[in-house]
């Protein structure tokens, strides 16, 4: 189990933070969406478990380790990352998966090693792409690429920040797909930070919403609500069923807000009388 205590981030002292007390635990095998608009502290809450933004105060712990009191080596077994960005590789794309396994080689990639590239290759659908140097594929593959060498880090926990940013929507969803089932096959907790809220609700199994610095809501699909939705992201939403899947629709403009606040009004009146 992961669990995050109190954490608290400022990139500079005197200012106000970042993030305020962050606390939530992630299971194992469970996908966690970290939702909030822009600004509010997502990417830099991902950065802060992974130590990229060292926190002012609190404790992240995997399988009641600290990972402030982790050497380099022993995070990388059970910490990878995959950032927003990802700068092109002059390799295979091969070695490029390969290089998720450099925290368990000692002298030279072992056959164990190889076979666990091969699988997660044939997982992520990248056979056609897996002799192709990496510098030439587009933004979209390389995401695939990058998520697959962290992947083959078999960590206890991974970290996701956009990993569908650069992809279509065929292979926004096969991704998320095979992050989820992996995850569960392997046991591995996932956070995601995702700007999709439709992509969030149908493959992620808890949901925490940034607010203010602060957790505004932490949960399961309890906590998908129009109601937190709108809250966190100032924009009325209704949430439908399609052949049983969750689907949230937006109405931003401004005149559907007014509506929907009188039409709550009424509907507190009608109750009252």
């Amino acid at each position: 189990m992961v669990k995050i205590d109190e954490l608290t981030f400022t990139y500079n002292q005197g200012t106000s933070n970042v993030l305020e007390d962050i606390s939530f635990d992630i299971q194992k095998g469970q996908c966690i969406a970290i939702l909030g608009n822009n600004g509010a502290g997502k990417s830099t809450l991902i950065k802060c478990i992974n130590r990229i933004c060292p926190a002012q105060k609190g404790v992240v712990l995997v399988d009641g380790q600290n990972v402030y009191d982790m050497s380099r080596n022993v995070m990388a077994q059970n910490i990878s990352y995959v950032a927003q960005d990802n700068r092109s590789l002059h390799m295979t794309v091969f070695d490029a998966i390969l290089l998720g396994r450099k925290p368990y080689i000692k002298w030279d990639a072992t056959a164990k090693d190889r076979q666990i590239v091969r699988e997660i290759i044939r997982k992520m659908q990248l056979e056609d792409f897996a002799l192709r140097n990496v510098a030439k594929l587009s933004g979209g593959e390389i995401q695939k690429v990058m998520l697959a060498r962290a992947l083959a880090q078999e960590p206890k926990l991974l970290l996701l920040d956009e990993p569908t940013s650069n992809l279509d929507p065929r292979n926004q969803h096969e991704v998320l797909r095979t992050v989820r089932l992996i995850a569960r096959e392997h046991s591995i907790s996932v956070v995601i930070v995702i700007h999709d809220l439709n992509l969030a609700i149908r493959y992620c199994d808890r949901f925490l919403f940034l607010k203010d610095s602060y957790v505004y809501s932490y949960g399961g699909l309890e906590v998908m609500t129009p109601e937190n939705i709108e809250a966190v992201y100032e924009m009325h939403v209704h949430i439908i069923e399609v052949m049983g899947i969750p689907v949230i629709v937006p109405f931003p403009a401004e005149e559907v807000a007014v509506n929907y606040t009188v039409e709550k009004s009424k509907q507190a009146a009608a109750g009252s009388s």
